[in-house]
């Protein structure tokens, strides 16, 4: 049998192509009952792929990080499994493109929003596990994680630390969040949240009013040269 495109991606052909099939499933693409309850979606391997990912990422940092502690271990786990990595990572692997999603929805660009390539990134990853197990998995992720793994030379800190920290350093005000909007069905929101300092504003959208909050202090920290 030939590889498909995303089997070609994900580097597996699969013995049950309805798994891969479910992952790229965008709940948009279901119509009636399914729709609204999710069933065949993508969700379930999401929420599979989601604790493989935290797993093989951190046997992966293990290894490569054999001398540090819990500390700074977690903070780069909680790096590369955050949605703008997870979207970066899909988007550089043309994986939005596999994604069956609505017509509308495709036109209105739902492919390339990062919660929607977040998920469908955990999901295909989900599909890969419960296909193959725990080696295909791990090849594939590090293989889409290398980029990102190589980066973290150091152990991160987070946006909103980092943005706290270089206020509090020049005697500034603490930044101040504020959710600007919340939009989407209750199953997949976006939040957009904002955060200013030091009369600068930085902006970010996520699944989550946490990951829109590091979003938003990330941005205001390039808008501040930080």
């Amino acid at each position: 049998m030939l590889s498909t495109p995303i089997e070609t991606i994900l580097g597996r052909e699969f013995v049950r192509p309805e798994l891969l099939r479910e992952a790229m499933t965008h709940r948009s693409a279901l119509h009636g009952r399914d729709r609204r309850r999710g069933k065949g979606s993508n969700e379930r391997m999401e929420f599979v792929g989601d604790r493989v990912l935290g797993l093989l990422i951190a046997e992966w940092l293990a290894e490569r990080f054999p001398r540090e502690q819990e500390g700074d271990l977690g903070r780069r786990l909680a790096v590369l499994v955050s949605q703008p990595v997870l979207a970066e990572v899909a988007e550089t692997i043309g994986l939005g493109e596999a994604l069956a999603v609505a017509p509308g929805e495709a036109k209105a660009g739902v492919r390339r929003r990062s919660t929607v390539l977040a998920d469908a990134l955990e999901a295909a990853l989900g599909a890969v596990y419960l296909d193959g197990g725990l080696e295909p998995a791990r090849a594939f992720v590090r293989r889409a994680w290398e980029t990102a793994m190589s980066r973290l030379e150091t152990p991160p800190k987070d946006a909103k630390t980092m943005l706290q920290e270089w206020v509090q350093a020049r005697g500034l005000g603490l930044p101040t969040y504020v959710v600007a909007s919340r939009v989407g069905p209750p199953h997949a929101p976006e939040f957009v949240v904002t955060v200013s300092a030091s009369g600068f504003v930085g902006s970010g959208a996520g699944g989550s009013k946490r990951v829109a909050e590091q979003i938003a202090a990330q941005d205001l920290l390039r808008a501040l040269g930080a």
